[in-house]
């Protein structure tokens, strides 16, 4: 009798999009497609065939998600792209399976209804094999370790505005006060350091170096240490060569572009940094709003902040007709952010070449 019922809960399974429990795990030739929901401790697997049918759905902990890879055979693995995805996927990748990063707004739309673990993985692995898909690149653990500098120093530069803002409000219920900016923090900070001023009490003065000295040793070890990298990486080199772009943002460039070919263009690069207007456009009619601000916000701000130093401080760019016209036409700030959108097409091209920037003359 259970011999005989055997192939009606076989058949049932199969219906249902699942394996039962009874059959096993399925054979290695059925799976040919992996959607992987990653999270801290519980990993959710959902395995399609080659015909896009379910083969298998399954919970792994942490510690048995490599020992499960490494008993398949060569696969798609389809991934969100999140905090941990790149690491997984270098792992993934030298077990022997081809690992692909999705943006998680790209699969979003893929989950039918209610949201869990499961619905998740199950998105992923449709969201995978669209031909339309857009895909993250897999960074290398020293891309990631630089952008580690950039975000510490991001942190730190937080820090150090609250400390600033903390050590001028101690200071002034003593009534000692300074200019606006941290140009001029330097003079509180000889200030609090002259044992010969009688503004402050001895206490005072002793809880107010410890906070100077947080101030000034805050952001300036991983600047170095931004320098020491920056040096000692070629592409990073040349794209400091491009009016507006300096060390930190050059860094964050090199840290961040995988690869410059993932990108068409220069104008697909500056799309992808939310450089373009936003659209809004139906029956024909073209709108236009202000920029997208998608992608990378972190870049998109050195962008903007380098191309208005550049045009505050820079003789070449301010004669170059473009610029006048533009300004002319537009708000100073538009300005700024369609010369930030003109540098990335040039940092784009820098780094599709391999070689330094070279400015073109400008007929007087």
């Amino acid at each position: 009798m259970m011999e005989w019922m055997a192939p009606l809960r076989h058949l049932g399974a199969k219906m249902l999009g699942v394996e039962s429990p009874a059959d096993g795990e399925p054979s290695m030739s059925e799976i040919k497609t992996i959607g992987l929901d990653l999270a801290k401790h519980i990993f959710q697997v959902h395995e399609v065939d080659a015909e896009g049918t379910t083969v298998l759905r399954k919970q792994l902990r942490r510690g048995q998600l490599l020992v499960f890879f490494s008993r398949l055979p060569r696969c798609v693995v389809g991934l969100e792209a999140c905090a941990t995805a790149h690491y997984w996927a270098r792992e993934l990748r030298a077990l022997g399976h081809e690992v692909r990063l999705m943006p998680a707004q790209y699969v979003k739309a893929y989950v039918k209804r209610n949201k869990n673990d499961a619905a998740d993985a199950e998105a992923i692995c449709e969201a995978v094999l669209r031909p339309t898909m857009r895909f993250v690149l897999v960074k290398t653990a020293e891309q990631q370790a630089a952008l580690l500098l950039h975000r510490g120093r991001e942190r730190l530069v937080r820090q150090r505005t609250m400390m600033v803002n903390a050590l001028r409000a101690h200071l002034a219920e003593f009534g000692v006060i300074a200019p606006q900016g941290l140009r001029n923090v330097g003079q509180l900070i000889a200030m609090i350091r002259d044992e010969s001023d009688a503004r402050l009490p001895d206490l005072g003065r002793r809880v107010l170096q410890v906070l100077a000295a947080q101030i000034e040793a805050a952001v300036a070890e991983l600047e170095r240490q931004l320098m020491a990298w920056h040096k000692s990486n070629p592409v990073s080199q040349q794209l400091a060569t491009i009016p507006g772009i300096g060390p930190i943002t050059a860094t964050a460039i090199a840290a961040t572009v995988v690869d410059p070919i993932a990108f068409r263009s220069g104008r697909e690069f500056a799309a992808w940094l939310g450089l373009v207007p936003r659209q809004n456009s139906t029956g024909g009619k073209t709108r236009l709003g202000g920029i997208s601000k998608r992608g990378n916000q972190y870049l998109r701000r050195l962008l903007i902040n380098g191309a208005s130093a550049n045009l505050l401080r820079s003789k070449a760019t301010n004669t170059d007709p473009w610029v006048i016209g533009l300004r002319r036409r537009r708000p100073s700030l538009v300005v700024a952010v369609a010369l930030a959108n003109k540098t990335a097409r040039i940092a784009w091209a820098v780094m599709r070449r391999q070689e330094d920037y070279r400015r073109v003359a400008v007929a007087a």
